[in-house]
């Protein structure tokens, strides 16, 4: 298994909201897009990443799902509570795409409109759903996919960490085979390149490092209107 990770603040923003994190000891990947006031999006975002790190390396490694789950849940109060409780705070929350790698299993925890997908062969899949209001606008067939990109409402989430005190969870796993590529992201990348630009851009590098690295500099060309995270992890055995 190969990795490579970048985040970027981009060309508009002042503060990177977004965190990610990677721990390879856990086999755990995670991107988190935070929202909220001054610097609350990005207090939001590490709490969310740090809360699930902590939780992925309790004591109780049995059952991988329920572990995972529960980080995301207790992540979910620990923003919660601190959105409560600090006014600087208030109203802040964030998404969430988080996986785990276990005996060839991909296992995935998502919460907001980050998103991962899977490339296999010369094909892109997208693995999540976006809790968006125009996600539901699309399922309703109110918009197509090329409004929803321009939509007025396209940054409103139907579903976010932080913002009550409970939090549906989606939970995804796959098989994997030799050769996929893992990718998570926030919506500074999908965004701005379409997802099979994203695929061109990924299987014609040199390997994860440069797969990021085209990403996030593709992104940036195209106005960097929002933070970039960006994290690839390639399975090569």
């Amino acid at each position: 298994m190969k990795w490579s990770q970048a985040t970027e603040v981009g060309l508009v923003r002042r503060q990177n909201e977004d965190c990610l994190c990677v721990f390879p000891d856990l086999a755990l990947f995670a991107v988190a897009d935070g929202m909220g006031g001054h610097l609350a999006g990005e207090v939001a975002s590490r709490m969310a990443v740090e809360s699930l790190a902590r939780q992925m390396r309790s004591e109780d490694q049995g059952d991988i799902v329920k572990n995972l789950l529960e980080g995301v849940r207790r992540a979910n109060s620990t923003i919660y509570a601190a959105s409560r409780d600090d006014g600087s705070c208030r109203g802040m929350g964030t998404t969430i795409t988080a996986a785990v790698i276990r005996e060839g299993d991909l296992i995935l925890a998502h919460v907001g409109d980050s998103r991962a997908y899977i490339i296999r062969g010369n094909k892109i899949y997208p693995l999540t759903e976006d809790h968006s209001l125009v996600q539901e606008m699309i399922r309703c067939g109110g918009i197509t996919r090329d409004q929803a990109r321009d939509h007025p409402h396209r940054n409103v989430l139907t579903r976010a960490l932080g913002t009550e005190p409970l939090v549906d969870v989606d939970l995804i796993r796959i098989s994997l085979e030799k050769g996929d590529i893992i990718l998570l992201c926030t919506d500074g990348l999908y965004g701005l390149v379409e997802d099979e630009e994203i695929l061109d851009l990924v299987i014609t590098a040199g390997g994860p490092d440069q797969a990021v690295r085209r990403l996030v500099d593709e992104a940036l060309k195209r106005g960097g209107i929002d933070n970039i995270s960006v994290i690839v992890v390639e399975m090569d055995d």
